[in-house]
C-alpha cells in the first residue's frame, strides 16, 4: 500500500465512523443538527430581515427531519453509524466564493486585508498570504472577509480540491470557496472530510475546457455528521496517525528509490564483476591472457608488415620481437585500477584492435539515398544501432573514405561528443542494415574494430562498465564535451583468455536481461 493509499484509507475509515468508537453519552447527530439548524435560522432571521426571518422560521419549524427525508438512500455513498446523520454541506456552514477586484483600480490593492488565491492553499493552515486588498475593495466588491477557522477549497483548474484552514482573517478570489462552520461543526472534521472526498470533487469538475466546480455543487454534497465530541475524537485520531503515515512515506520513498536504483546498480555490479574476473571461474586449460596478448600483437605486427612493405616490416618485426612484454612493463602498478586474476593480463585497448582507433569524419550530407552516415544519435542506450535515424553522405565526397573506413560487421562504436550520451557504446551488425547500404561513421563517433582473437561482446561490455570513467576523461566546454581517440586508445583493459571471455559474455547475457525485467 502506498503512503497516499494508506492516508486515503485512514480518512475513509474516519468518515465512515470506523476510526473511533461511538459513545452513547455524546448524543446523536440528529440532536446536534437540530441545534445547528436552530442557530442557523436564528442568525438568518437577525441578519436578513423580516422576509428572511419568515423563511428561516419555516425552515426551523420543519427542523432537520424534512431535509433528512429528502436524501434518498441511493444517494448516500456508504453506511454510517446509527448515531450519525447525512446532511448537505450547505446545512453545516455558511459558504461563499470570493472575487477579484478590478486590477484597473489601483486603489483596491496594497491595503491590509489578506486576499488569497488558490495557489496559496497547501492542504494545511493558512497563516500568511502574499497579496492584500484595501477596505475600499472589500466595500465595493463581492468579497467576504472570512474569519479565523474558515475552511477553504479551490474550485478551478489544476488546484481543484486543494484545502486550507485560515489562521488569519482573509478574503479570497472567485476560484476559492470558503466555509464558516456553524457551532457544533468542528472545522478540522470538515477539512478532513473534504480531503477524503477530493477525488469526488475533482470528478465533479470534469467535462469542460478547464476543470471547475461551483459553490452550488459544493453545498449540495452530502457529509456524514457525527456528534461534536466524536468529530473531535476523529480529528485527534487522524492527527495521531498522520505523523506515522509521514514516517511510512519517508521509508516508502527510500524503498522506492532503492527499487529504482537496484536494477541499475545490479547491472553495474555484474559488469564490474565481469571485468574483474569474479563472474565466472578461471580454468587452467584455457591458457592465459599474456599468451593471448602475444598472439594478438604478433598478428597485428604481421599484418602491419604485410601492408607497409619491407621498411615497415622491419620496424614491425622489431616491435614483434619485443612482444607484448614491453607494453606490459610500461603499465605501472599504480595505474592499474583493480586486481585481476593471475591468468589475466592488463593491456591498452589499442593493443587489442586490428584497426587504428579513431573518430569518423565530418561529412557533407545529402538529402537523398546512397551511403549512410552513422551519427551519434544512432547509438542508443541499449547498444542497439538504429540506422533508420542515419543521414546520407554526399556521393561526391565518397572518395575521401578508404575502404577500411566503412563500417563492418561487429565494429564497436562509442559516442565521442555530447553531455549525457558521451561514452555510450554500441555494436554495429550487418543485420542492422538489411538494405546493405554502405555505412561510414561521422565525427561524433569513435570506431573500435577488434579481431577474431578477442570477443567483440567482451570489449563491448567492458566499455559499458567504463562509461562513467570515459565521461570523466573527456575534455572540452560544458556545452560540448569530447572524448578523444587517444584517450580511448590508452584505456587499460583486463584481458582474460578468449574462452573465458566467451563464458563471461554468456553469463552476462543470461543475467543482464533479469536486470531489465526488474526495471
Amino acid at each position: 500500500m502506498t503512503p497516499q493509499e494508506l492516508k486515503n484509507s485512514i480518512l475513509q475509515l474516519a468518515i465512515q465512523g470506523k476510526l473511533v468508537e461511538q459513545r452513547p453519552e455524546e448524543g446523536t447527530a440528529v440532536e446536534l443538527l437540530e441545534k445547528i439548524l436552530a442557530a442557523k435560522n436564528a442568525k438568518g432571521a437577525k441578519g436578513k430581515g423580516e422576509k428572511s426571518h419568515a423563511k428561516s422560521a419555516k425552515s426551523a419549524k420543519v427542523g432537520s427531519c424534512v431535509s433528512r427525508e429528502e436524501i434518498p438512500d441511493d444517494e448516500k455513498p456508504f453506511e454510517i453509524p446509527e448515531s450519525w446523520e447525512w446532511v448537505r454541506l450547505g446545512e453545516i456552514g455558511s459558504w461563499a466564493s470570493g472575487a477579484t477586484p478590478s486590477r484597473t483600480h489601483s486603489e483596491y490593492y496594497g491595503g491590509s486585508i489578506p486576499w488569497l488565491k488558490t495557489g496559496d492553499l497547501t492542504d494545511g493552515y493558512v497563516s500568511s498570504i502574499p497579496e492584500f486588498i484595501t477596505d475600499l475593495a472589500l466595500e465595493k466588491n463581492s468579497v467576504r472577509l472570512n474569519p479565523v477557522g474558515s475552511v477553504l477549497m479551490a474550485m478551478y483548474g489544476a488546484t481543484i480540491g486543494k484545502l486550507g484552514i485560515l489562521q488569519i482573517a482573509a478574503t479570497t478570489n472567485q476560484a476559492c470557496c470558503a466555509c464558516i462552520p456553524y457551532d457544533g461543526v468542528w472545522n478540522k472534521y470538515l477539512f478532513y472530510y473534504l480531503m477524503a472526498r477530493r477525488k469526488a470533487f475533482i470528478k465533479m469538475g470534469e467535462g469542460g475546457a478547464q476543470p471547475n466546480i461551483s459553490k452550488e455543487k459544493i453545498v449540495n454534497v452530502l457529509i456524514p455528521l457525527p456528534p461534536l465530541a466524536e468529530q473531535k475524537r476523529i480529528v485527534a485520531k487522524i492527527e495521531e496517525l498522520m505523523p506515522l503515515v509521514d514516517r511510512y512515506e519517508k521509508a516508502w520513498s527510500r524503498l522506492e528509490d532503492f527499487n529504482k536504483r537496484f536494477p541499475i546498480d545490479m547491472q553495474k555490479s555484474l559488469l564490474q564483476m565481469a571485468i574483474q574476473g569474479k563472474l565466472v571461474e578461471q580454468r587452467a586449460d584455457e591458457g592465459t591472457g599474456a599468451e593471448l596478448l602475444e598472439k594478438i600483437l604478433a598478428a597485428k605486427n604481421a599484418e602491419g608488415a604485410k601492408k607497409a612493405g619491407v621498411k615497415s616490416h622491419a620496424k614491425s618485426a622489431k616491435s614483434a620481437k619485443a612482444g607484448s612484454r614491453v607494453s606490459r612493463d610500461k603499465i605501472p602498478d599504480d595505474e592499474k585500477p583493480f586486481e585481476i586474476p593471475e591468468s589475466w593480463e592488463w593491456a591498452r585497448l589499442k593493443d587489442l584492435v586490428i584497426k587504428d582507433i579513431k573518430r569518423g569524419k565530418s561529412p557533407t550530407y545529402a538529402q537523398k539515398s546512397g551511403t549512410l552516415v552513422f551519427a551519434q544519435k544512432c547509438n542508443t542506450k541499449a547498444g542497439v544501432i538504429n540506422l533508420s535515424l542515419a543521414l546520407f553522405l554526399d556521393e561526391a565526397k565518397l572518395s575521401k573514405y578508404p575502404e577500411s573506413e566503412f563500417m563492418r560487421d561487429c565494429d564497436i562504436v562509442i559516442n565521442s561528443t555530447g553531455n549525457g550520451t558521451l561514452g555510450r557504446v554500441g555494436i554495429y551488425r550487418n543485420s542492422d542494415n538489411p538494405n546493405k547500404l554502405p555505412v561510414v561513421p561521422d565525427s561524433h563517433v569513435t570506431v573500435i574494430r577488434v579481431g577474431e582473437k578477442v570477443s567483440v561482446e567482451y570489449v563491448f561490455y567492458g566499455l559499458k562498465h567504463y562509461q562513467p570513467l570515459l565521461e570523466k576523461l573527456c575534455s572540452g566546454s560544458t556545452n560540448q564535451t569530447e572524448l578523444s581517440a587517444s584517450t580511448v586508445k590508452s584505456l587499460l583493459f583486463p584481458l582474460p583468455p578468449l574462452a573465458e571471455q566467451k563464458r563471461i559474455v554468456a553469463k552476462l547475457e543470461e543475467l543482464l536481461p533479469l536486470c531489465e525485467r526488474l526495471k
